[in-house]
């Protein structure tokens, strides 16, 4: 209905710019000013300057299995206000209309073709950036060239996550492996945290 998407867009508007302060900058689709094309120059970037280890996957059924009490705790550590909170509860609980006209209930994703579920997919998934940019910042493991190569000398690797919704890419600085060991870590903290997962096997996995 319109006027369902005109309340969507209204609370896009409010969320937005909130979320939008905390996303990492490993993640481009659904967010303003990033292109699939600054996704590909960052990858090329990347497997120019010794990140030759690539795990190429996505993420299995990404919109139809978000849990929805995970996405909402994340939703609650940023907003306050009860009756905007109510709003997101109720856009995701929102009944799926069926081929008899009725409506089936979901306890699961996001609406597809939602105004706001990209946003809350990226709210989601964006516990899948934190957790790998999260040795980038200031005093983290690989936060300086003094680091990584002290990583290098201890034969551990380093890597890098380029995001576009629910494709990522992770490259590292590794052996074949390290990026196995990544892939595995990365399906245990998006099943812990959002109730997605990722693929079973990768879609590309190489290393030294």
């Amino acid at each position: 209905m319109i006027a369902d998407r005109v309340v969507q867009a209204a609370l896009k508007l409010v969320l937005e710019p909130i979320f939008e302060s905390d996303f990492k900058p490993v993640s481009y689709r659904f967010r303003p000013k990033r292109r699939a094309q600054d996704a590909i120059a960052k990858i090329h970037f990347y497997g120019t300057h010794g990140y030759r280890g690539v795990l190429d996957a996505d993420i299995a059924a990404c919109f139809d299995e978000i849990d929805h009490a995970a996405l909402m705790d994340r939703v609650r550590i940023r907003i306050k206000d009860n009756q905007v909170l109510a709003l997101v509860k109720a856009f995701l609980k929102a009944g799926l209309p069926t081929e008899l006209g009725e409506h089936q209930d979901i306890f699961t994703g996001t609406p597809q073709g939602g105004v706001l579920s990209p946003l809350l997919a990226n709210i989601a998934l964006s516990v899948l950036d934190e957790h790998l940019h999260r040795a980038w910042e200031a005093g983290g493991e690989m936060s300086t060239d003094y680091r990584r190569g002290r990583r290098r000398a201890a034969r551990l690797p380093s890597w890098r996550l380029v995001r576009y919704a629910d494709d990522f890419v992770v490259l590292v600085d590794g052996t074949r492996q390290d990026t196995e060991a990544l892939h595995e870590e990365f399906a245990r903290v998006l099943a812990r945290t959002s109730g997605t997962s990722t693929p079973s096997s990768p879609t590309g996995l190489s290393g030294r």
